[in-house]
C-alpha cells in the first residue's frame, strides 16, 4: 500500500469523489460522497484518500466535534464520513489510511490533541480497522447514533 496517501480536498477532486460509491449495506454508516461534498460547512474539512493520483475514498474532520458530543473536548477533532469506494475495498486501503491518520492529522491540525470517532456497534469490521490504526476503545458508548448505539474511539495525536 505504498501508493496510498491523504491530501486535503481541492476542487480538482470533486468529480472523481462524486463517482466514489460505498456498498449499499455501508451507506447507513457513512453515506455517499455525493451527499456531502457540496455542503460547505466551515467546521468540516474534507480529506481525500488517493491510490496513486486517483481518489478512492474520503473522510471529513469536524473541528467543532465537541459542540455536539459532550464526550469530546475542544482540543479534539471528530472523524466523520470515512469511506472507501466499493471497487477498492478488500485491499487493505482502510487499514493503511487508519495507520496514517495520526501523522497526517498531527501535521494538518497541529494544535489538536486527539481524534475521536463513533462507530456503530454492528460495524465490527470498521471498529477493528480503527483499532489496528492506533485508536483506543474508550469503553464508552454513544447512544444517540442515527443507526443505533456506537463505540467511542480515540486516537491521541500527541
Amino acid at each position: 500500500m505504498n501508493n496510498i496517501s491523504l491530501v486535503p480536498f481541492e476542487n480538482q477532486h470533486r468529480a472523481a469523489l462524486k463517482a466514489v460509491r460505498v456498498r449499499d449495506d455501508q451507506v447507513q454508516f457513512s453515506g455517499q460522497p455525493e451527499d456531502v461534498i457540496d455542503i460547505a460547512l466551515p467546521n468540516l474539512d474534507i480529506h481525500v484518500i488517493l491510490d496513486g493520483s486517483a481518489p478512492v475514498g474520503m473522510f471529513r474532520i469536524d473541528k467543532n466535534y465537541h459542540q455536539d458530543h459532550i464526550f469530546a473536548d475542544s482540543t479534539a477533532l471528530g472523524l466523520r464520513t470515512f469511506l472507501i469506494d466499493q471497487a477498492h475495498q478488500g485491499r487493505g486501503i482502510a487499514k493503511t489510511v487508519a495507520s496514517q491518520l495520526k501523522e497526517y492529522l498531527s501535521h494538518q491540525y497541529p494544535t489538536k490533541t486527539a481524534v475521536i470517532l463513533t462507530v456503530n456497534l454492528r460495524n465490527s469490521v470498521a471498529k477493528n480497522i480503527y483499532l489496528h490504526g492506533g485508536f483506543i476503545d474508550t469503553d464508552a458508548q454513544y447512544m444517540a447514533g442515527l443507526v443505533g448505539p456506537q463505540h467511542i474511539l480515540k486516537l491521541p495525536l500527541i
